[in-house]
């Protein structure tokens, strides 16, 4: 055997004998030569076995060769354009490793429930590949994003003493003899910490929500990306926001476009993602809602699908801001103009995927601060570490979080989140 070398190289190796470890995709027969479609994770490659050209025993092995069998070939890399991955291999030689018996996802149509259940085995199809390749890149793009713009990456607890977002939406669980501890709705709050100790940080990592939902834009587990700046007032974190999109939007679309062809991606609406992105009032999108005959109630939060008929006056995602301040945390800071509003700002996405960041301007006086906490019912002696952000040196601030499964479910173009994750968790799915 040569030595072995990934797909994605196969360029450097045009040529040249190589030997590629993989397991079999998929494979043809035409009489004297025979085609063996080999995957190794970093792409697909033809392999083309002629009769004359190998052992008896070579030739023969194609016929015990089953889906998803796991091989080694060898031979003299060569480019072509016309096979899949742009590359075939002139086989030499081929090492059977292990034969896959009765590989449950064929080619034919299999419904979701079906692949949910097998989603350890779905994870090799191109589709998935391509799906979470894309994923890849956006997180390596957001750690590029604040890493480069002297961010601190702040690792949040994932065990809280109390809510941050809300206390119906929680997991708990006891924690030894202290009592009742929760599942992070979100890190923001330590991120405000951070901010406060290294002026700008981001938190990075996995949150739950326990509402009983079943639509397509919710998971239990989900991973967000939450920036945290000390100065920054509304405006500041709305620029922020649209930088934020406009790079990694830019990212897969120069370094994953393969993949969004694979998925079949109009990439339309992710080319207009460019700073300035439109910013309008809540009052202005409700605005919208009324002229297009829907039922919605001025005061109210923005259902899924009220989010989408916003969306729909906008080539681009859009930014509403200024919220009612009873539909949002007990954090979010007050407009000073109208102490009804909160100096909040959800990104819509367009094309119907919904919400893909929530920010604000969060509170920073001491008093009003307390007085929101009971208001909202939180335990004053789970947040005395809070308050104490606003008791030693007190500026304002402001961030907003970044659903990472909800932007990949956007940026690709899916139907559902439960793709946009490895092993999704939902209402109903705790397996694989």
């Amino acid at each position: 055997m040569s030595s072995r070398v990934y797909i994605e190289n196969l360029a450097d190796y045009v040529g040249r004998e190589a030997t590629i470890s993989g397991w079999l995709y998929n494979k043809r027969s035409s009489g004297k030569i025979r085609f063996l479609i080999l995957r190794d994770g970093t792409g697909v490659l033809q392999g083309v076995i002629v009769k004359q050209n190998v052992s008896e025993k070579v030739f023969n092995a194609f016929d015990t060769l089953t889906q998803e069998s796991s091989l080694r070939i060898s031979g003299t890399v060569r480019k072509d354009d016309r096979a899949p991955g742009g590359y075939e291999m002139d086989v030499k030689d081929v090492e059977i490793i292990a034969l896959a018996n009765d590989y449950p996802i064929t080619p034919k149509e299999h419904g979701v429930e079906f692949l949910m259940d097998r989603r350890h085995l779905w994870l090799r199809s191109q589709r998935q590949h391509a799906i979470l390749r894309v994923r890849h890149e956006i997180i390596r793009s957001i750690r590029e994003f604040f890493d480069g713009r002297g961010f601190l990456l702040m690792d949040a607890p994932i065990f809280t003493p109390a809510a941050c977002e809300g206390t119906s939406t929680l997991f708990e669980t006891e924690y030894f003899d202290l009592g009742k501890a929760y599942l992070t709705q979100s890190g923001q709050l330590y991120g405000e910490a951070g901010a406060m100790a290294f002026g700008k940080v981001y938190v990075f990592g996995p949150t739950f929500r326990a509402e009983k939902s079943k639509t397509r834009r919710h998971l239990t587990e989900f991973w967000m990306v939450e920036p945290e700046v000390a100065f920054n007032d509304l405006n500041d974190d709305m620029d922020l926001a649209e930088e934020f999109l406009e790079h990694i939007v830019g990212k897969v679309l120069k370094n994953r476009a393969a993949e969004l062809k694979t998925l079949e991606r109009n990439t339309k609406f992710l080319e207009n993602v460019k700073k300035p992105l439109p910013r309008i009032t809540y009052d202005e999108a409700v605005e919208i809602l009324r002229k297009k005959g829907t039922s919605f109630e001025r005061g109210n939060d923005f259902g899924g699908t009220d989010e989408t008929v916003i969306s729909e006056e906008f080539d681009r995602p859009v930014m509403v801001h200024r919220y009612p301040a009873k539909v949002k945390a007990f954090y979010m800071k007050r407009d000073p103009k109208n102490e009804d509003l909160a100096l909040a700002v959800d990104v819509l996405a367009p094309e119907g995927h919904g919400e893909i960041i929530g920010g604000s301007q969060r509170e920073d006086d001491y008093d009003v601060l307390l007085k929101r906490l009971h208001e909202h019912n939180l335990p004053e002696s789970a947040f005395d570490w809070y308050l104490d952000l606003r008791r030693f040196g007190s500026v304002p601030h402001s961030g907003f979080g970044l659903g990472v499964e909800r932007t990949v479910s956007w940026i690709c173009g899916l139907d559902h989140v439960r793709e946009t994750i490895p092993f999704p968790r939902m209402i109903y799915r705790l397996t694989p």
